[in-house]
C-alpha cells in the first residue's frame, strides 16, 4: 500500500469518479435523461475535491510533490519542438538520472537539462530514483559550459530528493562535482531559467537551480534537506517529519516571500497530474517568456543582476548581548 497521503485520498475518491463515469455512459446510451443526477454527483465531487486539496499543509505539499503520477522532467522536455539528447560526462560514464541536450523551445535554440525520476520500480532503478551521481552533475556542468560557448540559453528542470549519497558517489567526489556545477551555472554568460517541478532537495537540487529566473510549481517543494532528514538531524526522530516540513519553509509561497523563487506557476486543484498536458504547456510558455526577457539584456548586466540576486538573499541580524545584572 502506498504511504503517500495524497494517493490515499485519491483512492477514496475513485468510487465516486467511477460512478460519475457510469452515469455519463448510461445517459448517452439510452433515452432516459440522467443529467440531473450526473450534475449532482459532479457538484458533490467538486466539493470533496476542494475540501481535500483546496488548502494543503507543508507536509501535504511534500507528498503532492512526490506523487508518482506527477509530470517528470522528460514530460516537459518531450513537449519541446525538438530535443537531441547528449550523453556522458567525458570522465567516467553517463548518468541517466540527468538528461540534457540541444532543444528547440518555441523555435528558440536552447540547452535543456533535467533531473529524471522513474515511473515504476524498474525505471527508478535505472534513474537511481532521480538522485544524480557525480557523473550526472559533471554532465550538467559540461552542458552549461557548452551552452555558454555556443551562446545558447540554459533551461533546467529540478526534481530530486537530493544527490546520490552512496559510497561510490563519495569516492567519485560528489561534493566537488556539485560545486563545479554551481560555478558553471553562476558564471555562464547566457540566460539561465530554472523550474522546480517536483522535489527540490538540498544541494542536489541547487546544483541545477542557480539561475537568473527561478520558477516553482505551486505544489513543489524546495529545501535544504528532506523533512525526514531534517527531523532525524534535529530530533533524532524521522517520525517528526511533518513538524520539520512546517519549520523548513519549503513551500512555493514561503520561498517566493523570501525572494528565493521569482515566480509561482499554478496547478489544477488536486495537483499537476490531474491535467498534466495543460501544466506542461503553461510551464513551457512561462519558461519561454523568461528566456525571451533575459535574452534582451546585455551579458554584463545579466551577470551583474545574477550576482546581486544571490548576494542579497538572507538577512543579517545583530543580536547584542544584554549586560548581566542590569535591568532594562
Amino acid at each position: 500500500m502506498s504511504n503517500n497521503i495524497i494517493v490515499e485520498r485519491e483512492k477514496g475518491m475513485a468510487e465516486l469518479e467511477r460512478r460519475i463515469a457510469e452515469l455519463r455512459a448510461a445517459s448517452a446510451a439510452q433515452p432516459l435523461d440522467m443529467s440531473t443526477e450526473v450534475a449532482a454527483l459532479e457538484k458533490k465531487y467538486r466539493e470533496i475535491l476542494q475540501e481535500l486539496f483546496g488548502t494543503l499543509s507543508p507536509w501535504e505539499k511534500v507528498h503532492m510533490a512526490r506523487h508518482p503520477a506527477r509530470p517528470t522532467s522528460l514530460d516537459y522536455i518531450s513537449r519541446f519542438d525538438r530535443f537531441d539528447e547528449l550523453h556522458g560526462d567525458r570522465h567516467y560514464r553517463d548518468d541517466p538520472s540527468i538528461v540534457g541536450g540541444f532543444a528547440l523551445l518555441h523555435s528558440r535554440p536552447v540547452i535543456v537539462i533535467g533531473q529524471q525520476r522513474g515511473r515504476d520500480t524498474r525505471e527508478n532503478l535505472r534513474r537511481n530514483f532521480g538522485m544524480p551521481a557525480p557523473e550526472g552533475y559533471r554532465k550538467a556542468s559540461r552542458l552549461a559550459r557548452l551552452a555558454a560557448r555556443l551562446g545558447l540559453p540554459i533551461v533546467t528542470f529540478v526534481d530530486t530528493k537530493g544527490a546520490d549519497p552512496g559510497i561510490s558517489s563519495e569516492e567519485h567526489a560528489q561534493s566537488e562535482a556539485i560545486a563545479s556545477c554551481l560555478q558553471a551555472f553562476a558564471t555562464a554568460r547566457v540566460p539561465v531559467v530554472a523550474t522546480i517541478v517536483g522535489e527540490g532537495g538540498s544541494g542536489g537540487a541547487l546544483a541545477l537551480a542557480i539561475a537568473d529566473h527561478v520558477m516553482m510549481l505551486e505544489h513543489s517543494t524546495y529545501s535544504v534537506a528532506s523533512p525526514e532528514g531534517c527531523a532525524a538531524i534535529l530530533w533524532s526522530d524521522a517520525g517528526k517529519a511533518e513538524e520539520a516540513a512546517a519549520r523548513l519553509k519549503l513551500t512555493a509561497d514561503d520561498l517566493r516571500r523570501f525572494g528565493i523563487v521569482d515566480e509561482i506557476l499554478a496547478e489544477p486543484l488536486g495537483g499537476a497530474h490531474r491535467n498534466a498536458a495543460d501544466v506542461v504547456v503553461r510551464t513551457l510558455a512561462a519558461v519561454d517568456a523568461a528566456v525571451a526577457r533575459l535574452s534582451s539584456l546585455p551579458v554584463e548586466r545579466l551577470l551583474e543582476e545574477r550576482y546581486r540576486k544571490y548576494r542579497l538573499l538572507g538577512e543579517w541580524q545583530d543580536e547584542r548581548l544584554k549586560p548581566i545584572g542590569k535591568s532594562h
